[in-house]
């Protein structure tokens, strides 16, 4: 489409159009930047939408997860062309990508191993710029009645009430759980805060015969588990 670099989108042929595109031949046949470019509805008096799309998704390496860790402000910085309602849409198209990606998941996955745990939350955590503290609710058989978020901080930490982790548990008749949060800085290794809330939990749950089966760290490319060093 070499011919159509100078031209808007409104002067392309029909079947070259993204949304046109879309409706003939169907979604496969959208490249990457076409499907962005239909979400950024337009691009500036320099470039059409799709060429816009496409300088977008060069600065991220052309890969729609580094696209997901941008925000509102940073692609509102970036583009030119590119407002609150553009960069709004953007971010909250690959939210609603994200969650449905997690939605797959939900289908009562089995916990059998640490790994498990962080194939599941690591879609969650893994590009979190701050830290957030989630538990698995785990029935007998050790499948996942529910997960939930406990709290939100900061880079280096949150604050954890564990009445907060047991209330949920009871009311859902977990048999146990999993403790679980992220580490924005990479670092994989348990801090001394981090080792005190999982005896609290852990001597807390028992009270009520409820037993914490591990407490991971995720980051984005590896984890820590207290169970498979000894620590739980």
């Amino acid at each position: 489409m070499a011919e159509y670099e100078h031209l808007r989108i409104k002067e392309w042929a029909l079947e070259d159009r993204p949304r046109e595109k879309l409706m003939a031949k169907g979604l496969s046949s959208l490249s990457d930047a076409e499907l962005l470019a239909i979400l950024l509805g337009s691009g500036s008096a320099k470039e059409s939408a799709v060429d816009l799309a496409k300088k977008i998704l060069k600065d991220c390496d052309h890969n729609l997860n580094e696209l997901g860790k941008k925000s509102v402000a940073d692609l509102k910085k970036n583009y030119h062309g590119v407002g609150d309602a553009k960069a709004i849409s953007i971010v909250a198209a690959l939210e609603l990508g994200k969650r449905r990606r997690d939605d797959g998941i939900l289908q009562k996955p089995k916990i059998s191993s640490s790994e498990d745990v962080f194939n599941l939350m690591q879609p969650i955590l893994g590009d979190l710029p701050h830290e957030e503290f989630w538990v698995l609710l785990l029935n007998r058989s050790n499948k996942v009645i529910t997960k939930f978020k406990i709290s939100q901080g900061g880079v280096s930490g949150t604050v954890i009430d564990v009445r907060l982790i047991l209330k949920p548990a009871i009311e859902n008749l977990a048999s146990s759980i999993v403790l679980c949060h992220n580490h924005p800085s990479g670092n994989i290794y348990p801090s001394d805060a981090d080792e005190n809330i999982t005896q609290k939990v852990s001597e807390s749950a028992e009270v009520m015969d409820i037993k914490v089966l591990d407490h991971i760290i995720v980051t984005e490319k590896s984890y820590f588990s207290f169970a498979d060093e000894g620590k739980i």
